[in-house]
């Protein structure tokens, strides 16, 4: 007995001891984390990383000797190289083309992201550099999509040529930050479209008076609530609700005008979505073509690739979070989309 509580104590001071030993670096690493800042922006040179791809297939390819004269070679070639270049001036400054990002969510919240990144181009970006923006969304609040529109605006704004890539989905606010763009590539089974307003909600006003609960709503102003989940709703109150929706689409499609203005806006705005081969006859794309295949051709124009990230949330937790709402997003717009 004597033995198995002596067992049970050490073990116990074992326990404690590795969670000390664990628990002193874990709180130092979180000290530090919270006084550091969380944004920073995080930037990629894409062609050296396709020049290393290449250059592991090619080597993996060679046998010994081939590899050995093949870096041999190379070697030279960057020596010869930097004879030209002594001073590490470049004799001709090459065009830059910047890569982002944009995967938006419902509330367009990663344009917290975007702002900073577009901020940062402006920054540095010539005459002759251009923006591609790998794009993919089914659109949200207009609220959210109009701010994410209005900064793709500002390269425009600064004459920075915006390309805008579409491999898979830019559908109603997605297309509304789209059509910024100087041009617009589209894969060809990816979703265009979808110029319209839609708006629903539940209303409980029945089921609460079935289990005798009521409701009281005051409002100061005849349309500061126009459809409610628990009040009564009237025809007066639908009607203006439909009044604001026609508004928001009047606005939306002028914007889409006045960005493409030889597009046929009353024919494609009708609120239906097209995939990208049918969207390029209708002149909502100008090319068919996968941002993959761009990118490759302009690394062949001797273009600077600079993928640009602005990271504001480093939090493993938060990040965890986050990926499960967008999961949760992801799958209510499937069920509520088609």
């Amino acid at each position: 007995m004597n033995l198995l509580l002596s067992y049970e104590l050490f073990l116990a001071k074992t326990i404690t001891f590795l969670f000390i030993i664990f628990l002193i670096p874990l709180t130092y690493n979180i000290i530090k984390r919270k006084r550091k800042d969380k944004k920073k922006f995080k930037i990629i040179l894409l062609e050296k990383k396709y020049k290393s791809i290449k250059k592991t297939i090619l080597l993996s390819k060679m046998n010994r000797f081939e590899r050995k004269n093949w870096i041999k070679e190379e070697k030279k070639k960057d020596k010869e190289s930097e004879k030209k270049n002594k001073n590490k001036i470049l004799i001709s400054r090459k065009k830059t083309l910047f890569i982002l990002d944009f995967k938006g969510g419902i509330h367009a919240n990663e344009v917290i992201g975007l702002r900073e990144e577009i901020s940062a181009i402006l920054l540095v970006a010539n005459q002759d550099d251009e923006v591609l923006l790998r794009l993919e969304s089914a659109g949200g609040v207009i609220h959210g999509y109009g701010l994410a529109a209005a900064q793709l605006e500002r390269l425009r704004q600064n004459k920075i040529r915006l390309i805008v890539c579409i491999d898979k989905i830019a559908a109603s606010g997605g297309y509304m930050m789209a059509c910024v763009a100087d041009y617009i590539i589209s894969a060809p089974f990816a979703i265009i479209g979808s110029i319209g307003v839609v708006g629903q909600l539940p209303n409980f006003n029945k089921l609460l008076k079935k289990h005798d609960i009521d409701i009281e709503l005051h409002t100061a102003g005849d349309y500061k609530r126009t459809l409610t989940m628990f009040g009564k709703n009237t025809d007066l109150t639908r009607k203006k609700f439909c009044e604001e929706l026609n508004i928001t689409h009047g606005i939306f499609k002028k914007f889409i005008k006045k960005m493409r203005p030889s597009l046929d806006i009353e024919n494609v705005s009708n609120g239906e979505h097209w995939f990208g081969t049918i969207a390029f006859k209708k002149k909502l794309v100008d090319e068919i073509n996968t941002s993959d295949s761009i990118l490759m051709s302009k690394m062949k124009e001797e273009y600077t690739l600079l993928n640009i990230q602005y990271i504001y949330n480093n939090k493993k937790l938060e990040n965890f979070t986050s990926l499960i709402i967008e999961n949760i997003k992801s799958i209510m717009i499937k069920i509520f989309s088609f």
